[in-house]
């Protein structure tokens, strides 16, 4: 008795398990798998987060690890837009800060980064002057940190830094892995005759 290739597809499982780590098989009722799953993945990812710190998570700077990261599923995409968006800024020279404005093609071509130690983020309201015309934009740029201050957070240095990447890049590995599996599940156990 043959099967189907796509007798075993389940696409609600699959896209459940892309969505959230061991949702897939929670939908299959597979309870005990989808808790160890969702722990194995999260608990990978949050200490990959712990030990290196949020940079770690960076599709700009880092955006072969982040390929891997990635599979984690929209977890992931978020942390890296509140790390690209809410904690690097922009590399702006002084003399624009002064004018206030500067041409939103040199803007584009500038691309913000992580804080080094002594430096903080600060935002402005810059003219950017476009060949259609004006327009405001309120900009997060790297100033020197004053007493007491300091940058949001810092890129971790050294193996640090690469040990939280690889972990954080095993968890989309392994979330990959058990996509599948919610995608393709096999049969049951209560299904499968006793040997």
């Amino acid at each position: 008795m043959s099967t189907k290739p796509d007798d075993n597809l389940n696409l609600t499982a699959g896209i459940l398990a892309v969505v959230f780590p061991g949702a897939g098989h929670l939908y299959l009722r597979q309870t005990r798998r989808a808790v160890l799953a969702a722990v194995g993945v999260l608990g990978l990812f949050f200490s990959g987060m712990f030990v290196g710190g949020i940079d770690v998570i960076d599709r700009k700077e880092d955006k072969w690890w982040f390929l891997a990261q990635a599979m984690v599923g929209p977890l992931a995409f978020g942390v890296d837009a509140y790390h690209q968006h809410a904690l690097k800024a922009y590399p702006l020279d002084p003399n624009i800060i002064a004018a206030g404005e500067m041409q939103a093609a040199d803007l584009e071509r500038l691309t913000p980064r992580a804080l080094y130690p002594g430096e903080t983020r600060k935002t402005i309201d810059l003219r950017l002057n476009t060949p259609a015309g004006q327009m405001e934009r309120t900009i997060a740029y790297i100033a020197p940190a004053g007493p007491g201050q300091g940058p949001p957070s810092t890129k971790s240095i050294g193996m640090m830094n690469e040990l939280g990447m690889l972990s954080a890049a095993i968890a989309g590995m392994l979330n990959f892995i058990i996509v599948l599996d919610a995608f393709f599940p096999g049969p049951s156990s209560a299904s499968r005759e006793p040997r």
